[in-house]
């Protein structure tokens, strides 16, 4: 069989569309936890990127040990915090955090920073303070960069969430684990798909928030700066 077959026999076959092992319920499992992961790190990551970006103060020290965390290999960052923590659900959040932060992190650091230091005092002229400078001018200019960061950490996320399947988690990625354990090769290539798909529609979906979030003028200038 080729494998267009195997994965056509697998998605048509009733029994993995129902219960506790079969497509919803691992698709809802795997949008869970991603989002929680991704939930605790743009808490995390956003302020700080923001405080940071706006005081100027510790900026490159937490974009340095953002860039040096990007670098550790995602298989291995999961299975330190599991040998740490101990298997388990939290274990995973834990890890998939540690991956999410510094993309967002840095994303959102080199968005404020980029905001055109005249419109600062422009602001500051107008009798904005601090804060109000940060929250109605920087914020709001800085969006582009601060959604690109939180979509790329959320691709990261979802892609790498299904090496959970190997630590006893559940998700898509147990599609893919006990289809190799069984030899089932629609399994693992179904399992692989669905990875594929939820992707895109996290690509999807901040291509929406984009769209609704960002100021017309922004997208605007970004696209003639393309050109």
């Amino acid at each position: 069989m080729s494998v267009y077959d195997l994965i056509t026999a697998w998605f048509s076959d009733p029994a993995n569309w129902t219960g506790p092992a079969g497509i919803p319920a691992r698709f809802a499992e795997h949008t869970a936890y991603s989002a929680a992961a991704m939930a605790v790190a743009a808490a995390i990551a956003v302020p700080l990127g923001l405080a940071t970006g706006h005081t100027g103060r510790g900026g490159l020290l937490a974009v340095g040990l953002a860039n040096a965390a990007r670098a550790l290999p995602t298989i291995g960052v999961m299975f330190l915090v599991v040998l740490a923590m101990g298997i388990g659900l939290v274990p995973v959040q834990v890890a998939l955090v540690i991956l999410a932060v510094p993309p967002i992190l840095v994303n959102t650091y080199e968005g404020v920073r980029a905001v055109d230091p005249g419109l600062r005092d422009a602001a500051a002229g107008m009798g904005m303070r601090g804060t109000q400078v940060l929250l109605r001018l920087e914020l709001p200019v800085a969006l582009p960069m601060v959604l690109l960061g939180l979509r790329t950490a959320a691709v990261q996320v979802v892609s790498t969430a299904t090496i959970a399947a190997y630590v006893g988690v559940g998700g898509l990625g147990r599609f893919i684990f006990d289809g190799q354990n069984r030899q089932e090769f629609g399994m693992v290539a179904g399992g692989s798909l669905l990875v594929a798909l939820m992707a895109v529609l996290v690509l999807v979906f901040f291509w929406l928030l984009r769209r609704l979030a960002v100021a017309p003028g922004l997208r605007a200038r970004e696209a003639a700066a393309r050109e």
